[in-house]
């Protein structure tokens, strides 16, 4: 049986997996704790190419007529 690669669907959005400066940076800009992202487990087909753990932050960029990219992040569990 052929796997369907998720990621090529043009309605998943671009998964981006931070670095650990990066990380830091976003939960700084915006005053927030980890605990206090959106969620997103780490067996979702989205990053499951991205050899993520626990504890990482994914950007997710999402196209907007209105603004072009819209940005969102999300920590992984």
């Amino acid at each position: 049986m052929k796997k369907i690669d998720v990621t090529e669907h043009i309605l998943v959005p671009k998964h981006v997996l931070l670095t650990e400066k990066e990380k830091e940076q976003i939960l700084q800009k915006y005053n927030v704790s980890l605990l206090e992202l959106p969620k997103i487990k780490k067996k979702d087909p989205a990053i499951a190419h991205l050899n993520v753990k626990t504890g990482d932050v994914i950007k997710v960029i999402r196209k907007s007529a209105t603004a072009g990219e819209a940005l969102f992040y999300r920590s992984v569990v």
